[in-house]
């Protein structure tokens, strides 16, 4: 098999590079060790920044996000029992965020990918990258007992924080920054309409509690746990318990109760490894940077890595201009560490560590009230939140 790039993965940040060089005229080849239906099935982000929306749009992908996407131009903190609202349109000349499933996302990703000439290879296994640093670049794997090697001129590595993408790159070379931090979140989905049109984001004493959807009549909610907490302590009585009490009477006077059909508790962490490019490897995705999940950046951050990485491989193809490649990791990276930032400061901010202390608790509550009270920061959390500039097609990424 031969193809001028090879992508590892077919998440959010594979399909979208995929669409992007299909569009483009250039060739490209998905190599995902899943299957479609598992992939798809996998129950992750739903808020969806302005820049995704507008990629989506863009290629043409939008019909089901326009007629079933939640629009939100604002969003809500909740402290002290009492709730205050930032409006984030008219901090941000009218920019918004949509809540739209990661899975409804893959849909649409996936059932648009035949016809637009989007090839992909599923339950392809036990990869391997080789001549990552010469002029001739494969990747060999596995599938149904069969080996076999897919020839390239570049390798697209967006397959997650364990996949073999990072893993090819050598120790010395990497630079890896991380934070694990002592908590994780307990989530559930449920049949029930939501406590609030828009989100909620409630700093408690008993911890983290966020108020989502996924549609009028279907909630996401979270509760910040302990490391060593197991979920079937947590009954579905247990859990609405906990979440009234931590957005409090006024943010939970609508909370509408009901059974749990998924429930799950991920661990949070912020991730960035650099390099994002080794040789003719390129990282993109979860498998360069993982943020903690207050804020919604991790898909968002996917696209816009892809975005800039397909613009670069059709500038390269297009005029033999090898200067977006060249330029790919930093540009990336730009973005990749203001929204480490954001979400850093996000999850600080809305969470209760193990070591807070009574003073630090109260430095959280007068920094939320301050937000409450000042149009400059809650400016500043409106246009992380909506999305930073991405950086590409001409749109400027220093804001």
């Amino acid at each position: 098999m031969r193809t001028q790039v090879a992508i590892i993965g077919a998440g959010p940040a594979g399909l979208f590079l995929a669409h992007l060089l299909a569009r483009a005229g250039v060739d490209a080849v998905v190599l995902e060790r899943r299957t479609r239906d598992y992939v798809e099935g996998r129950v992750r982000a739903g808020v969806l920044e302005q820049g995704t929306v507008a990629l989506m749009e863009r290629l043409g992908l939008d019909a089901r996000l326009r007629a079933e996407g939640l629009v939100h131009t604002g969003t809500n903190l909740a402290y002290d029992g009492e709730i205050f609202r930032i409006d984030m349109a008219a901090l941000t000349g009218g920019s918004a965020v949509t809540v739209y499933g990661q899975q409804e996302v893959m849909r649409d990703l996936f059932d648009a990918a035949e016809s637009r000439g989007v090839r992909i290879v599923f339950e392809a296994e036990d990869l391997r990258l080789d001549g990552l640093t010469g002029d001739r670049p494969s990747v060999a794997f596995t599938r149904n007992g069969v080996a076999q090697s897919l020839a390239c001129d570049f390798v697209a590595a967006c397959d997650g924080f364990h996949g073999v993408g990072r893993a090819s790159i050598p120790a010395d070379v990497l630079k890896v920054y991380e934070r694990v931090y002592p908590f994780g979140w307990l989530g559930i989905l449920a049949e029930v309409p939501p406590v609030n049109h828009e989100l909620i984001y409630a700093n408690h004493a008993h911890g983290f509690a966020l108020a989502s959807m996924r549609s009028p009549t279907r909630s996401r909610y979270y509760v910040q746990v302990g490391l060593d907490e197991r979920i079937e302590d947590w009954s579905d009585e247990r859990f609405w318990d906990e979440v009234e009490t931590r957005l409090g009477p006024q943010a939970s006077a609508g909370l509408v109760r009901g059974p749990s059909f998924e429930k799950s508790i991920a661990p949070l962490r912020s991730f960035v490894a650099e390099p994002m490019r080794y040789g003719r490897l390129f990282l993109a995705g979860d498998a360069a940077h993982i943020v903690p999940p207050t804020g919604a950046k991790g898909m968002n951050l996917a696209v816009s890595d892809v975005a800039m990485l397909a613009e670069a491989l059709t500038l390269h193809y297009a005029e033999r201009d090898a200067s977006g490649l060249d330029g790919y990791s930093a540009r990336a990276l730009a973005r990749v560490w203001k929204a480490e930032r954001f979400s850093w400061w996000f999850t600080g901010l809305t969470h209760r560590f193990p070591d807070m202390d009574a003073f630090a608790r109260r430095m959280q509550v007068a920094e939320l009230a301050y937000i409450r009270g000042s149009k400059a920061a809650q400016t500043a959390i409106a246009e992380n939140y909506v999305g930073l500039p991405m950086g590409f097609g001409g749109e400027p990424s220093n804001r």
